[in-house]
């Protein structure tokens, strides 16, 4: 049997059956589309989510006081938790590879102006916040640098605060009660949105010691530190680790790179891509059984046809090799139309819903179609095999 005769058998009894394979390859179809699209939702997800991160920057170390992990020892046996202070910050911007040191405090208190009052975030910084979390005043400047213990009462707005308590004034010059104290507000900053449901335009930033003050706490929650570009994140952090033992004399903090972070973060991310992925798995394997049965029966009605091929001369393997393509036609063009549906209803997804980030991941949609392949061949496998080992004057007999 030539390749072209080969080719033309297999596709004519697609042809002739046209809505039993509709159908089958309508089983393949659903399955890939379910993978493509909650692949793309997954994937989407896991982008949206990396790009809310480093809107930030990438090279960021955060250091929280308190050691995240332990040895397995009674804390009676080592020295208390010192708190992280504004010398400790000062310190660090002073060593190699540092560019700019932000130490905050967070709390939470009613911003009051002109009878309207709103309960809000409240960040204690430095005049770093602008270089550090790139984040930029739309309107005025931000915190200017002065002395940390002497910093002036100045506050920068977030834009919903702005918002909700100006309206469409003029906020430069005025004065805001925070808590017990009077602020000159002299920024606004630009809007930032949301970030793992935090708003971030509905805060206030203050002076950290200010904050401290207001908030009556001995140590930073955080200092947050923007080191030099093209250097190694484990190496500076390797010298913070060592300069705040030298000052604490043990290692009561945790130091948090932005890489341990991103990477942490995506591994979760892509579980949940993986999860999702496996969920529409499952109706592939239902497609697989559907084609396990249509090419069960499409053996018992054909086994003249099979006869007469083996009468005429055709060997074991081209009958086996005639199903199994058949097969493997039904499920690559079950995968095809799934691709376009799944790809498409992504894209319609994205665009009826535009806060639902999608991205078709090419990698899966390759892996979907290679898996369609393959399970046609395997569903194919045993009825092929049954074709191939017919008796042909048994076969012929069944006419």
């Amino acid at each position: 049997m030539l390749a072209r005769d080969f080719i033309r058998l297999s596709l004519s009894s697609v042809r002739f059956h046209r809505t039993r394979s509709l159908l089958t390859a309508l089983g393949i179809a659903v399955g890939i589309a379910a993978v493509v699209l909650l692949t793309s939702i997954g994937e989407g997800i896991n982008k949206y989510v990396l790009a809310e991160f480093t809107q930030f920057g990438t090279n960021l170390i955060a250091i929280n006081p308190g050691k995240s992990a332990t040895f397995g020892i009674s804390g009676a046996l080592i020295n208390s938790v010192r708190p992280l202070s504004l010398e400790d910050a000062e310190s660090l911007a002073r060593l190699p590879h540092i560019q700019a040191v932000v130490p905050m405090v967070q709390g939470n208190a009613a911003v009051e102006f002109d009878r309207r009052s709103r309960r809000t975030y409240v960040y204690g910084v430095s005049d770093a916040v602008p270089d550090v979390w790139r984040m930029k005043p739309a309107l005025g400047r931000f915190l200017p640098a002065d002395d940390p213990r002497f910093a002036r009462a100045f506050v920068v707005l977030g834009s919903k605060i702005r918002d909700e308590l100006f309206k469409q004034e003029n906020p430069l010059g005025k004065r805001v009660r925070i808590g017990s104290e009077s602020f000159r507000v002299i920024g606004v900053m630009e809007s930032k949105g949301q970030l793992l449901g935090f708003d971030l335009d509905d805060a206030v930033y203050i002076p950290t010691h200010k904050a401290m003050a207001l908030f009556d706490q001995e140590g930073l929650l955080e200092i947050d530190l923007l080191y030099r570009s093209g250097v190694d994140s484990a190496v500076v952090a390797e010298q913070i680790k060592q300069h705040l033992i030298s000052r604490h004399g043990n290692e009561d903090f945790t130091i948090t790179t932005q890489d341990q972070m991103l990477e942490t973060l995506g591994s979760v991310l892509n579980i949940l891509t993986l999860a999702v992925g496996a969920l529409g798995g499952i109706s592939l394997l239902v497609g697989g059984v559907g084609i396990l049965t249509i090419m069960t029966i499409s053996v018992n009605e054909r086994t003249a046809e099979v006869g007469l091929l083996r009468a005429l001369g055709a060997l074991r393997q081209q009958i086996l090799w005639l199903f199994l393509g058949e097969a493997v036609v039904l499920a690559s063009l079950g995968g095809l139309a799934g691709l376009l549906i799944g790809a498409g209803g992504a894209w319609l997804l994205h665009v009826a819903v535009p806060a639902l980030p999608t991205h078709t991941s090419w990698g899966y949609v390759l892996a979907a179609e290679g898996i369609a392949a393959v399970i046609g061949l395997a569903a194919g496998v045993m009825p092929a095999w049954r074709a191939a080992r017919l008796d042909p004057i048994e076969a012929l007999r069944t006419e």
